[in-house]
């Protein structure tokens, strides 16, 4: 007779299939269980504290002890606990949270599509555009331009669009019609002396030139993150969203902004965009939307691509796209009242005047002999570690510093992310100054941890 195993560990690595985790590794080391959460922090079973820098996955804006959501999430879950949006249904709750997400948007949008991840907003997106495209008549009009270690899923067509390696090594990805462009990270690959301005100059112009190569009747969209969080929190160079726009504008290419992580306040605007003046096409949005408590995504989408939607469904007889948890009442309810919340409590101004604190702390840590880089807006951040300063040289990837910095980092009670040798820091907005504080003396504890580990391997002799 054969025996379940007893522990949480052991059940764990006998049944649950890790994303994002070294699959061999987790046989041998096991899972950190995490039972609780209070404001910033989150409690393992033995009831040790970790801050939680990473704000779980970019999302938990709110904190994980906000009981206005639960509340919202049971009173929905009493009323309605499950509609969709098939055959001319409805829910009050995706109405409100539909209008009220048009009513935040940046720039004028006319419609929102639900979805139930970040992923699967951005896979749409890449629909819509074909199906936008064979409604005007440009069926060339196909392809699509993102950027190296740009993020924007993992489904197949959003999984193409991400530019960071092992989203699409052995996955057969990216698939045909996805084009990459630069990644501009200004401190990693500017030319010697080469400004901010003048590398969005030449970023820009290496963007239009892709558009030529390719056809400008074949290239269809365009999509970026205001700022590029999974890739290493890269911060956009000065002018380069003016520059890049104009080259989308010339050439009548659709800019769709995923405003997953940057969206609802995390940048000290409610979107990335108007913290660097984008214009959008369309807009994808999840993670803090609900505050990460229930999955939740959204699209929003110009009228100029919703009316050739309308006249395309007239000619199929249908608009043939959606997803059964779409616009589900109870995620929405707690969309809507985390909405409140950011209100209520003016979060989007909180962010602006604590996220300095945040930048401060971080530049504290230039001086260390690991830390070549500091960047960050809002609360968002990062630390990239070098092995060279001077000459910008990095660690050898199979070395494993960030990784190694970063489980440093969960020993001394702080739980944040590696993104190879950058260490981000995307914590919940309601993080208190004195919470930061010891957030950043936690990660210092590990940085000098890791200064340790690789003069002693042989890694690092500065």
């Amino acid at each position: 007779m054969t025996h379940a195993p007893n522990s949480a560990a052991a059940r764990d690595k006998a049944y649950y299939l890790h994303p994002y985790t070294n699959l061999k590794t987790h046989q041998e080391t096991g899972p950190l269980i995490v039972v609780r959460g209070e404001g910033v922090r989150v409690f393992d079973e033995s009831g040790r504290d970790y801050i939680e820098g990473l704000g779980g996955l970019w999302c938990t804006a709110l904190g994980f002890s906000e009981p206005r959501l639960v509340a919202a999430a049971t009173r929905a879950m009493e009323a309605l606990p499950y509609y969709h949006g098939f055959g001319h249904k409805s829910s009050p709750a995706a109405i409100d949270l539909a209008e009220r997400l048009l009513s935040l948007a940046p720039v004028p949008m006319s419609k929102v599509l639900f979805a139930n991840s970040g992923s699967e907003a951005n896979d749409t997106a890449v629909k819509l555009i074909w199906y936008y495209n064979n409604a005007r008549g440009r069926p060339e009009k196909k392809k699509i331009i993102a950027r190296h270690k740009g993020y924007h899923g993992v489904t197949v067509a959003a999984g193409s669009l991400t530019g960071l390696p092992p989203v699409q090594m052995d996955f057969d990805l990216p698939i045909d019609r996805v084009k990459h462009t630069d990644c501009p990270h200004h401190y990693r690959f500017a030319e010697d002396g080469e400004s901010e301005e003048d590398y969005a100059t030449r970023l820009a112009a290496n963007l239009e030139r892709l558009i030529l190569d390719e056809g400008p009747d074949t290239v269809a969209a365009f999509f970026a993150e205001p700022v590029m969080a999974a890739g290493g929190v890269l911060i956009p160079p000065a002018t380069y969203f003016e520059k890049m726009q104009a080259v989308l504008r010339k050439h009548d290419v659709l800019f769709v902004v995923d405003e997953v992580v940057c969206g609802f306040g995390r940048t000290g605007n409610w979107f990335g965009s108007q913290t660097y003046d984008i214009k959008p096409d369309m807009i994808s949005v999840a993670k803090a939307l609900s505050s990460g408590y229930l999955p939740i995504s959204a699209l929003m989408i110009s009228d100029d691509i919703y009316r050739a939607m309308v006249s395309e469904s007239e000619k199929i007889g249908i608009f043939g796209h959606g997803y059964t948890y779409g616009g589900h009442p109870v995620p929405a309810a707690v969309a809507l009242e985390t909405l409140n919340i950011y209100e209520e409590r003016d979060v989007v101004g909180r962010v602006r005047a604590i996220g300095p604190r945040l930048r401060t702390r971080l530049d504290e840590l230039a001086d260390h002999p690991l830390v070549g880089n500091v960047r960050g807006v809002g609360l968002l951040g990062a630390v990239e570690l070098m092995k060279d300063k001077a000459t910008r040289t990095g660690f050898e990837p199979s070395a494993g510093v960030g990784p190694h910095c970063a489980a440093r980092s969960q020993a001394h009670g702080l739980i944040h992310r590696a993104m190879g040798d950058s260490l981000a820091f995307s914590p919940p907005l309601i993080i208190t100054e004195p919470e930061i504080d010891q957030m950043i003396e936690r990660f210092r504890r590990a940085l000098d941890d890791t200064l340790a580990w690789t003069r002693s391997e042989g890694l690092f002799d500065g």
